[in-house]
């Protein structure tokens, strides 16, 4: 028997293996399952079992798991679902560590199936064994080689691509695909329920193969978001991760009331989530393959700038449109670059970018335009397009430039525009593991991973800011312990204020009035002007009520203003209760924005921040990030919104305090973070004064969500 501590190895390195519904009939997945672990090379020992006796292949057929001999480290179990808790109870009792049940039948037909299931894991937890599937075609090792799948031969393309897949169907076409796109398999598993292992007890096993170069997934969900952040992260310095999480136009979970919450979808949680892991998010299932070969077989670019080199102006436009759309920049070459293409091209070339050799470009122009590329001090990546040659063939140039390809320092992605007659140049690159890709869109998609990736990598070691103390922590945990708002209901203004003070969150000078006199007397206190806010937990969206008057320049105007309020608001919402007004001093001048937070069930408090106003849901100028926020957080937040890209200034309006703005999203997210009985957050707005003048949260709600909240923490 196999002495691994580990029963996760047991899975990719079994001694031996024992299906249970082996099968002789050819057409039955049991012979499948059988067929593949016989004939597909792997090095143990087999053993198949089957009631009814015989052989299979030339093996016996046992008639249970207790008859088979040693070594017998994995069961694959392939019999209907009402018969494989006894076949678990007697693999756990023969000392079977590690079972893939491949059969239907569980938590994916209903209650019925789910408690099957359920019966399963507690067997498998009883005797310590782990359980991949139910509902999953198994995994493959090709360099084992190992194949516990039933899938038709051949097998799976060996290769340094592996593939985690929470659907066995769309892992059986990939295999299919791949044999024909020019890259292969190290390891593919199919997941199917997770009933009890999951993408993140995969993942290091998986990372630390050494025949895997790039891991995609592909993903339907995952059971804990925070878990798979935390798996994930370090694995992605070691290796590039891609994963394709499907259901994203879905709704996700319902909107919150406020602002923050409606615009946190599962999908933003989803993504936010990868940034923080590491993890490049694709958009198709070629897309997530398209990346992993560029990621598995290319060094990664230091910078972002493209260098276009081409036998035709079309594609070369093409490709340039692509760049930009990859937020990546068109490389300038060197005067020094352009003369010595301009020396050994045609009168007529272009020896700006993109390089346009035109279509008399010989495999030599190629491999020599290619070299003082790959040179220039101010290209970090190259794409090479390869419409067919009119006057050479394909496979010529690809022959030319395949050796400054395998030994260049810098990304290069190769382009062999049409079909038969790029055939060669195809079968070269393959051969030689360049990327190739049939249109300029797809290799430009490729760069941009390559960017993203040596970019996530500068910034991996990161820890998240922490700007309050401990002490802080406490004595917020103790007002809201304190509090009797109920869950799902806003808190009191004081409340949040003694909040956000504990968290050095600057506020204006504020009071709660319930009387036209008490609104007066602390208007007069604090100075004027001032504004009045109605304080309703009926009404969380004031100006949209009516319930915001601004400007105020005297005790008279405020009283007045107080009754006038009131009156109106009774009258528009006669069941609100209206419990008075938050009488604030007016603001400086500055920029508004909005800066919140969520708590997503799956990855937990989400950090927001965008264009604030009224007008926010409509403008759809937001960003998430998981909490806390490490510095990377924040420069993508502020750099991927509008409304972080104008602080720095934009036509009359001068530049505002962006460190504020960071100090505040800082101790924003370590306050979501720390107190996980807050279910939303919301600023908006925050009030941004100019450069070195600090920053104002002007209207500030929070949410009391449940105050022992599901687990969300690694």
């Amino acid at each position: 028997m196999h002495t691994s501590s580990d029963p996760l190895e047991l899975f990719f390195r079994p001694q031996g293996v024992v299906v249970v519904g082996a099968s002789t009939d050819p057409t039955k997945l049991g012979y499948g399952v059988a067929r593949n672990l016989l004939e597909g090379g792997y090095p143990g020992v087999v053993h198949l079992v089957n009631p009814r006796g015989g052989t299979l292949l030339g093996h016996p057929l046992y008639p249970s798991v207790e008859d088979v001999p040693d070594p017998v480290d994995l069961a694959v179990i392939l019999i209907p679902a009402a018969a494989v808790p006894p076949v678990l109870e007697a693999c756990g009792r023969r000392g079977i560590r590690a079972a893939i049940v491949a059969s239907g039948g569980f938590r994916e037909t209903g209650p019925q199936g789910a408690e099957l299931e359920a019966a399963c894991v507690e067997i498998a937890h009883r005797y310590a064994m782990r359980l991949m599937g139910p509902n999953c075609i198994g995994l493959v090792d090709t360099h084992l080689p190992l194949d516990t799948t039933f899938l038709p031969p051949p097998g799976p393309p060996v290769g340094d691509v592996a593939f985690i897949s929470h659907s066995g169907a769309l892992a059986a076409a990939v295999i299919d695909w791949a044999r024909g796109q020019g890259f292969g398999f190290s390891r593919l598993v199919s997941l199917g329920n997770q009933a009890d292992i999951s993408e993140a007890d995969i993942l290091p096993l998986v990372a630390a193969d050494k025949h895997t170069r790039a891991i995609t997934l592909y993903l339907e969900g995952v059971a804990s978001g925070r878990r798979f952040v935390h798996a994930t992260r370090g694995l992605a310095q070691q290796k590039p991760i891609i994963a394709l999480k499907v259901g994203r136009t879905e709704a996700g979970k319902h909107a919150a009331a406020s602002h923050t919450g409606a615009l946190a979808g599962q999908n933003q949680a989803f993504e936010a989530g990868f940034r923080r892991a590491g993890v490049l998010p694709a958009a198709t299932v070629a897309q997530m393959f398209h990346w992993a070969k560029a990621l598995a077989w290319l060094p990664l670019p230091q910078a972002d700038r493209v260098l276009i080199l081409t036998n035709a102006g079309g594609p070369g436009v093409t490709a340039a449109d692509a760049i930009a759309a990859q937020g990546l920049r068109l490389a300038r070459l060197t005067p020094q670059t352009q003369q010595l293409l301009r020396a050994m091209l045609p009168p007529a070339a272009s020896v700006h970018n993109p390089v346009d050799m035109l279509a008399s470009a010989s495999p030599e122009q190629y491999a020599q335009a290619l070299r003082l590329g790959l040179d220039d001090p101010g290209v970090d990546m190259v794409m090479v397009i390869l419409p067919p040659p009119p006057m050479f063939s394909a496979g010529a140039v690809a022959r030319a430039i395949i050796p400054l390809i395998q030994t260049a320092d810098k990304p290069v992605v190769v382009v062999p525009m049409g079909d038969p007659l790029v055939a060669e140049a195809v079968a070269h690159l393959r051969a030689a593991k360049v990327p190739e890709y049939r249109f300029p869109e797809d290799a430009a998609s490729a760069l941009g991973a390559l960017y993203r990736r040596s970019q996530w990598l500068r910034t991996a070691a990161e820890t998240p800011l922490q700007p309050v103390d401990a002490a802080a922590t406490a004595a917020a945990q103790h007002l809201l312990e304190d509090d009797a708002t109920p869950p799902g209901q806003w808190l009191p203004p004081q409340t949040v204020r003694a909040i956000l003070t504990a968290y050095g969150i600057p506020t204006p000078r504020e009071a709660v009035a319930h009387s036209p006199t008490e609104a007066a007397a602390a208007a007069q206190e604090m100075g004027f002007p001032v504004a009045l806010k109605v304080v309703s937990p009926d009404l969380p969206h004031k100006s949209e009520a009516g319930g915001v008057v601004l400007g105020l320049a005297g005790p008279d105007e405020v009283a007045a203003a107080y009754e006038s309020m009131m009156a109106r608001l009774q009258a528009a919402f006669p069941k609100a209760h209206l419990e008075g007004v938050l009488v604030q001093a007016m603001a400086p001048a500055g920029q508004e924005v909005i800066v919140g937070a969520v708590r997503d069930p799956l990855f937990g408090p989400l950090v927001m921040f965008g264009s604030g106003g009224v007008e926010v849901e409509g403008l759809g100028d937001v960003a998430f990030a998981i909490a806390p926020l490490t510095p990377a957080d924040r420069a993508y937040l502020l750099e991927k919104t509008w409304a972080g890209r104008k602080l720095a200034g934009f036509r009359h309006l001068p530049p505002a305090d962006r460190a504020a703005v960071e100090d505040v999203l800082a101790r924003l997210a370590q306050l979501a973070w720390d107190l996980p009985m807050l279910a939303e957050i919301e600023i908006n707005p925050l009030r941004v004064s100019l450069a070195g003048e600090g920053a104002l949260a002007l209207d500030v709600r929070m949410r009391r969500g449940q105050d022992k909240p599901p687990g969300f923490r690694p």
